[in-house]
């Protein structure tokens, strides 16, 4: 079983930037970021490919979050530029155990996160 733990998160205002990290216990292959707001449901945000080859990106974050990775490191990063107040959520990210589409739906991942806390202030 893998073990995955997010750091980074913490509190920036409006336009700013942060970089969440999330750090695995052994080898994962697909791996993403996914969010989720007090009385929301969980939204995708990014996932990448285990080469880091292939991306994809929620609507509501293109252009202003990259995802990446470091397979030395087992670690994959969320840089998240030009905050807005509505990015506030808990982040979390999730891996897969095999090889997958990087547009696979957040169910089938197989190994999650506890999250961090992303606040952004107006």
């Amino acid at each position: 079983q893998v073990q995955l733990v997010e750091s980074g998160g913490g509190l920036v205002q409006a336009g700013g930037s942060m970089k969440l990290s999330c750090a695995a216990s052994g080898r994962t292959f697909n791996m993403a970021w996914l969010r989720q707001a007090p009385g929301k449901e969980r939204e995708f945000v990014a996932a990448i490919s285990y080469r880091g080859n292939y991306t994809y990106y929620g609507d509501s974050v293109k252009g202003r979050f990259t995802i990446s990775r470091d397979n030395v490191k087992n670690t994959a990063y969320l840089q998240m530029n030009s905050l807005k107040p509505e990015d506030t959520a808990v982040y979390s990210c999730a891996a897969t155990q095999t090889i997958r589409d990087v547009r696979l739906a957040p169910r089938f991942y197989d190994f999650w996160g506890q999250g961090t806390q992303v606040t952004v202030s107006s």
